[in-house]
């Protein structure tokens, strides 16, 4: 989120600065990008891997800056609720082998955590939700004790005129409200961040916009939250909603639009649409200043950090979203938010190789296809993806440039795949590397199991006979004994025979 945050308490004056100050960052940063050579560099991928920590029964355990004094491992960090925690994965070049390397930091990443966790009589858990939460685990006292979280949290208090409303539909629908923003640390995530040029920037991104519905419907892992049964991947429904400070109104009535978004339309020409965008339709939560005058820092030929854009940006959680890093002479990323942590790294892995793969092969057709697609229905598809997973009927045009029809998501993942694979294969990534990976995704979707799947299914067949705390309980065991094999979920024994 940029800049270090050291207190939770602003004035009004000091919001009017950062306001301006993110005029003169934008400024900054249209000039940057106009500049040639700007952001040239090899393309790389990274990721931020968020984790749950959980008690021997499989409870979320409130202990994760204890945990964190256990090691010196600079990867890991905090995030929002006491049992969550974070790893930042170092990146890789794209060309080779880099999902090699991103399984090779995932693994020695987790060793760590769980090494340090287990000094607290703690252990780690891949999963979008767990299934074991319950209302009193999210109270206020759940979230981590920071000045940055504690920033966070009043931040959006200020803004919001009601409680917190979280209504999702499912097999058991669930409506609570809540004044916490701790429901939102309930959420685990694997988030892709993949270096592009400036000029490449607006294909790849709408690029993978349009690859997102597909790469999640075959990702989902987040079928419950609080007991009841509701998306394939419950998570997207919960960040937005957990967070949402806008009134009822205003959500139902289509007005501004949440900080928790698809978006509302393609990029046209570049970043800094996205920069803007959400400068305009958003109100600073944190309006900390740093030393730097953007502009004349641009002008005495320094590159400016842009702190201030940077941590508005970061408080802006669209789902695919840009990001500015100063680092390496500048340059642009574009930060993959939609896949869930879980249920293995395999599965992992794989889900990236395929979204990553899947955006770039389909940035060769974005010119062909994005003029006939009409962006409503990418959203659509996205949300019918997060509720339906597998099952799910997503928008794709039968041909490049056609009007975009209803498909079922196995057949579309299908035929995807070769797609996803070309993209790897323009980027320079070893085909023996990228083929098992796609192989996993399309094993997952002929057989039509996804870790949200193999956990309903389980789950469904254990009420017939049990409570639901300890059906949940014993699904929630009996996927971790599976996770922690470190199968893909597809080779995952069959969920009914273990109930």
């Amino acid at each position: 989120m940029g800049l270090q945050i050291d207190r939770d308490q602003f004035d009004d004056a000091e919001y009017a600065f950062f306001a301006a100050r993110l005029e003169e960052c934008l400024q900054a940063l249209r000039e940057m990008l106009q500049t040639p050579g700007f952001g040239a560099g090899p393309p790389t991928l990274g990721a931020e891997l968020e984790l749950s920590l959980i008690d021997a029964a499989g409870r979320p355990l409130p202990q994760n800056l204890a945990v964190l004094r256990e090691t010196m491992d600079p990867r890991l960090t905090v995030e929002l609720d006491r049992f969550n925690l974070e790893c930042n994965l170092r990146y890789a070049p794209l060309e080779g082998r880099p999902f090699t390397a991103l399984a090779n930091e995932m693994h020695d990443a987790l060793a760590e955590v769980r090494r340090a966790a287990r000094t607290r009589d703690a252990d780690v858990a891949l999963i979008g939700i767990l299934p074991t939460l319950r209302a009193s685990d999210l109270q206020g006292e759940a979230m981590t004790d920071t000045p940055r979280f504690r920033a966070l949290s009043a931040a959006l208090a200020r803004l919001r005129h009601e409680p917190f409303l979280v209504d999702i539909d499912g097999q058991d629908p669930l409506e609570i409200t809540t004044d916490h923003v701790t429901f939102e640390g309930a959420n685990t995530s694997l988030q892709i961040h993949l270096r592009v040029p400036p000029d490449e920037f607006a294909r790849t991104y709408n690029a993978i916009q349009l690859a997102t519905a597909p790469a999640l419907a075959a990702a989902g892992n987040s079928p419950t939250f609080l007991g009841h049964r509701l998306w394939e991947e419950t998570r997207v429904a919960l960040f937005k909603q957990s967070i949402d400070v806008r009134r009822s109104s205003e959500r139902l009535g289509g007005g501004r639009e949440a900080r928790v978004s698809f978006g509302s339309g393609w990029v046209r020409e570049s970043a800094f649409e996205l920069f803007a965008d959400n400068v305009k339709l958003h109100e600073p939560l944190l309006p900390v200043l740093s030393d730097e005058l953007p502009l004349d820092c641009l002008r005495s030929g320094r590159l400016p950090r842009l702190e201030e854009l940077r941590l508005h940006q970061g408080t802006v959680w669209c789902w695919n979203r840009g990001i500015y890093d100063p680092d390496e002479s500048g340059h642009l990323r574009i930060e993959m938010r939609a896949l869930p942590a879980g249920p293995t790294v395999a599965d992992m892995v794989a889900s990236t190789a395929f979204l990553v793969g899947l955006g770039l092969g389909l940035a060769a057709e974005a010119d062909a296809l994005i003029p006939s697609f009409p962006f409503e229905r990418a959203h659509h598809s996205f949300y019918r993806a997060a509720q339906q997973g597998l099952d799910a009927r997503l928008f794709w045009p039968p041909e490049p440039g056609a009007e975009p029809v209803e498909v079922d998501a196995r057949e579309l993942i299908e035929r995807l795949l070769p797609c996803a694979r070309r993209g790897l294969d323009m980027a320079g990534v070893d085909p023996d590397e990228s083929a098992p990976l796609l192989d996993c995704v399309a094993e997952r979707t002929q057989r039509h199991r996804t870790g949200a799947r193999w956990q309903r299914l389980l789950l469904n067949a254990l009420l017939e006979s049990r409570d639901r705390d300890d059906a949940l309980a014993t699904m929630f065991r009996l996927y971790r004994e599976a996770s922690e094999g470190g199968e893909p979920v597809s080779r995952w024994p069959e969920p009914t025979s273990l109930a």
